[in-house]
């Protein structure tokens, strides 16, 4: 559930108000009681990291990333060449 900023233009006083998005939108300020509440534009929901932490691996530098591919087995770029070599086959097809 979210946490909502209203302030009262009334008295000018400002609070945080915890609700369900499905809950009404609050008018009376509970204050001066009038009904100049207005509830105000968030920034929105912060990231919230919970647990009992995160491994330095887990997000990895560029360096180390350029690194892991220099250390990749290249790919053989013959590949391309055998499969047309299988496909293409000749003319004769074997019956003599």
């Amino acid at each position: 559930m979210p946490t909502y900023d209203y302030v009262c233009d009334g008295c000018k006083h400002a609070f945080e108000l915890f609700q369900s998005m499905t809950d009404s939108v609050k008018k009376t300020c509970p204050k001066c009681k009038k009904k100049k509440l207005r509830r105000l534009i968030g920034a929105g929901g912060a990231i919230v990291f919970k647990g009992t932490g995160f491994y330095k691996t887990d997000y990895r530098s560029e360096s180390y990333k350029k690194g892991a591919a220099a250390d990749a087995p290249p790919k053989s770029s013959d590949e391309g060449k055998s499969s047309g070599e299988k496909s293409g086959g000749g003319g004769s097809g074997g019956k003599d």
